[in-house]
């Protein structure tokens, strides 16, 4: 039986409390769901895995990706989510390789989220008109959101055989979407 979004949440909220962390969570979730949308996929699947990608990040950072399998096989997570999950920490805290389309997407979006994050967080108008060329304005900047690794959202995008620019595209499109609900669009009253 498939993992549920019930059962992905709760087990989330079991291993995390922080707030950013569950955004950061749905962010990957919404855009890995758009990209499988785009690609005649599993949009529940695909998000379900980009919602639980970090399941073992805040209660075991010295262990992330390696804790996860432990803790997804409590809702008895298929072996085809334990390995994406796993696979999305490739070269960092992994030796699992992103193999199939929907590892290299959370291989490439997971870093790529943050700094749409963080540029949004610095305008007024926050993600409502975002647009590409704003995110690689800010990509040039390195001390600008210096913690995300643009050189594995490149190398993501290179696995995906995608040029850069329509990845940053297809997150903005899939963040816009919950902006509201990440506190990333403006309050109509301002």
């Amino acid at each position: 039986m498939p993992v549920t979004r019930q059962q992905a949440e709760e087990l989330f909220r079991k291993y995390n409390e922080s707030e950013s962390l569950y955004h950061h969570a749905l962010s990957v979730e919404t855009v890995m769901r758009e990209a499988a949308e785009r690609y005649g996929e599993d949009p529940e699947f695909w998000g379900i895995v980009g919602f639980l990608h970090d399941i073992d990040w805040e209660k075991f950072p010295e262990e992330h990706c390696r804790k996860a399998p432990e803790l997804l096989k409590e809702i008895d997570a298929p072996d085809e989510l334990i390995h994406a999950v796993c696979s999305h920490g490739y070269g960092l805290v992994s030796d699992v390789k992103p193999e199939h389309r929907m590892e290299k997407m959370l291989y490439t979006v997971d870093e790529l989220t943050g700094l749409i994050t963080a540029t949004a967080l610095m305008r007024p108008e926050k993600m409502k008109g975002i647009t590409v060329k704003s995110i690689k304005k800010k990509w040039k900047d390195k001390s600008f959101a210096a913690g995300v690794n643009r050189t594995l959202i490149s190398d993501g995008a290179a696995m995906l055989e995608m040029d850069v620019n329509d990845v940053i595209q297809l997150a903005i499109d899939g963040m816009t979407r919950i902006a509201p609900q990440l506190g990333l669009w403006p309050d109509e009253a301002e």
